[in-house]
């Protein structure tokens, strides 16, 4: 199954590591530090038309590491992924 992130971006379910709220996590300077070396590395997809309010983590078959930012919250990602309304 897909998870529908945002601005049509779609990422599989098994590759998620982790959801995280942005405005919880970038209080703590190891999260802004990880943040920032993504983005150095090209690794951070924006799918926000907006302020970001979550950012997902995830890891590909070929352990290829991707940050992806999303308009939406946290606990609505959690609730698609739950209610499988994704796009499958």
């Amino acid at each position: 199954m897909y998870l529908h992130l945002g601005k049509g971006t779609v990422i599989p379910e098994s590759s998620i590591i982790g959801i995280f709220d942005l405005d919880i996590t970038s209080q703590s300077h190891l999260t802004r530090k990880f943040l920032s070396m993504a983005e150095k590395a090209g690794e951070v997809v924006n799918a926000a038309e907006d302020i970001p309010k979550s950012f997902v983590v995830s890891c590909e078959n070929n352990g290829k590491k991707s940050v992806t930012l999303s308009q939406m919250a946290t606990a609505t990602l959690l609730r698609r992924s739950e209610n499988k309304s994704v796009i499958s």
